[in-house]
């Protein structure tokens, strides 16, 4: 899953090519990793991952197989995948939006593959404060996502059905897709865990990190751009800025806005870590 960010970080790849590019460093004041542990959490996850998902995503509608991933990865912590959580005092006092362009380049988000195949990914991102990962889609996929720790904001939308597009007729904006909120909100860990769905559920999702905090992600199946399954970026635009002459049948104009795609953000900027928690026995 990785490679599917990898547009992004390569943008940003000025500011390490002085380093060795064999072995991935990671500042133990920005990422700490328990190295023991003995937690069987994760293998359990693979075991019901294994069983549930195929490279279709799940065979049946049976709710069953959600409600058994929800309950198992609610009781997951950062201990669990080899993490210890950090310090919100590393945050330096830059806050929530105090980080300019600049400064989240020099801050990347660690990513940790656990485990991938034709079927499912399962992988944690550790989030310095305030860096983001775009708003962005999950075509064809189930989504499950748990905070270990910190705290995140979650903006997320669906399309509206049936597709509503509008050319512009003004130079310099793109064509547009109408979609609906789904979720905007911050969950701070200990919280539940959040399921996305092909057309339901928030498919369509920014990340920002509150706080430094790091999010374990089960994707079903996995991004694979030869088959359709493309990571998109898109910008939204409010309802208001496209909105004249379409109508909303439920809702208010604050429940919806216009999508644009755009080209991999720039200053998208991350990196592979190495998950170090308990091995899997596949």
């Amino acid at each position: 899953m990785f490679s599917k960010f990898q547009k992004a970080t390569d943008k940003a790849m000025v500011f390490l090519q002085n380093k060795a590019l064999s072995t991935v460093y990671i500042p133990k004041q920005k990422l700490h990793m328990a190295m023991n542990t003995t937690s069987p959490k994760v293998q359990l996850l693979f075991d019901l991952c294994k069983n549930s998902f195929t490279p279709l995503g799940l065979p049946s509608a049976s709710p069953q197989p959600i409600h058994k991933l929800c309950s198992l990865l609610d009781t997951f912590g950062p201990a669990d995948v080899g993490l210890k959580e950090e310090s919100p005092d590393d945050d330096r006092g830059h806050g929530f939006f105090g980080l300019n362009r600049v400064a989240r380049w020099a801050q990347p988000i660690t990513y940790l593959d656990i485990y991938e195949c034709d079927s499912f990914t399962m992988c944690v991102f550790c989030f310095p404060t305030s860096s983001v990962i775009p708003l962005h889609d999950h075509p064809g996929m189930t989504v499950f996502s748990k905070v270990l720790y910190g705290s995140m904001h979650v903006k997320a939308y669906d399309w509206v059905e049936p597709v509503c597009i509008k050319e512009s007729r003004e130079p310099g904006y793109p064509q547009v897709r109408l979609a609906r909120l789904a979720v905007d909100k911050v969950s701070t860990a200990p919280c539940g865990t959040s399921v996305l769905y092909p057309k339901t559920g928030g498919n369509l999702h920014c990340f920002t990190a509150v706080t430094p905090c790091a999010v374990l992600d089960v994707l079903a199946p996995p991004y694979r751009e030869d088959i359709g399954r493309k990571c998109t970026y898109y910008i939204d635009y409010p309802y208001s800025t496209f909105g004249n002459g379409t109508e909303i049948s439920n809702g208010k104009e604050e429940d919806y806005a216009w999508l644009a795609e755009i080209e991999t953000p720039d200053d998208l900027y991350m990196r592979e870590g190495v998950y170090v928690g308990p091995a899997i026995q596949v």
